[in-house]
């Protein structure tokens, strides 16, 4: 049985807000759906191409505004780059992405067209970590382009992936950033304390910066590796500078994150690091 949904206002053409019976104010999007609807008109789910939530009432109202200055053709075109994310991705996006990634691609495309542009120090490091949201990425940018004649710059692909990697997991922004910024400064200490220079198109970085990766998910997620007292004896005796500098890592990590880190998260490093000094 189709539900239908009561019209409290349309923001535009192809948004509407509405009073749905079960879930309270919903926001439906649909082309043509808000085409002279007034407030008390009956519609139809059947025409909706997606139906969304926005339980906290500041992120309704930051919608409500970014719908009402936002250039309607422009916000057709994010709406479909939002169910073409979500197709690409597989799963249902966390629903704050309407907002934040709404309002970062029309400020993105206000800039390309005033010939601002940002730089991304992480842009390689966000293609080797998220992959399948890099390449959903480009796709937005390739759809804009296409679409509107805005070439975002390559730095956008970045800040997108980084978007949508946040509406699957629900973590923040700034965590991930922050995530970031502390893998380049364990990079850089390596580097510094093994004497190497890694390059970033080189493919004993990428292993680096996804083991670091790795580490500091299990770190934020409580995960607890295996005791290894025999093998920690065993490279500590054979691979001192390497153990010495993973015990250093570990120990920034634990500043940086204000959790504590797992003792055989260094048997890891330990062994990863050696692996750099042979390359």
């Amino acid at each position: 049985m189709d539900e239908q949904v009561t019209v409290l206002k349309a923001l535009n053409n192809n948004v509407i807000i509405a009073k749905h019976p079960f879930y309270k104010e919903v926001i439906i999007i649909g082309k043509g759906i808000g085409f002279g609807k007034q407030k008390g008109d009956v519609v139809s789910q059947e025409q909706a191409e997606k139906t969304f939530l926005l339980k906290d009432e500041q992120e309704q109202a930051q919608y409500k505004q970014l719908v009402s200055y936002i250039d309607p053709a422009i916000l057709e075109i994010l709406n479909e780059v939002m169910l073409l994310i979500e197709e690409r991705m597989g799963e249902s996006l966390h629903e704050h992405i309407h907002v934040a990634l709404t309002d970062h691609l029309s400020f993105a495309i206000n800039r390309a067209n005033q010939n601002v542009n940002f730089s991304n120090p992480f842009l390689f490091e966000i293609e080797s970590l998220y992959t399948k949201e890099f390449q959903a990425a480009q796709e937005v940018v390739s759809i804009i382009s296409d679409r509107t004649g805005v070439q975002l710059p390559e730095a956008e692909v970045g800040f997108i992936a980084l978007h949508i990697h946040s509406a699957v997991t629900n973590k923040t922004i700034h965590d991930m950033n922050r995530h970031h910024t502390l893998i380049t400064e364990l990079v850089a200490i390596i580097e510094e304390n093994l004497h190497i220079q890694l390059t970033k198109n080189d493919i004993n970085y990428n292993r680096l910066i996804q083991h670091l990766h790795r580490a500091i998910e299990r770190v934020n997620q409580g995960e607890q590796l295996a005791e290894q007292t025999n093998l920690a004896k065993v490279l500590k005796a054979t691979y001192p500078l390497c153990y010495n500098l993973a015990w250093k890592l570990v120990k920034v990590m634990q500043q940086q994150l204000h959790i504590p880190v797992d003792e055989s998260e260094v048997l890891y490093l330990t062994i990863h690091l050696q692996r750099l000094t042979q390359s």
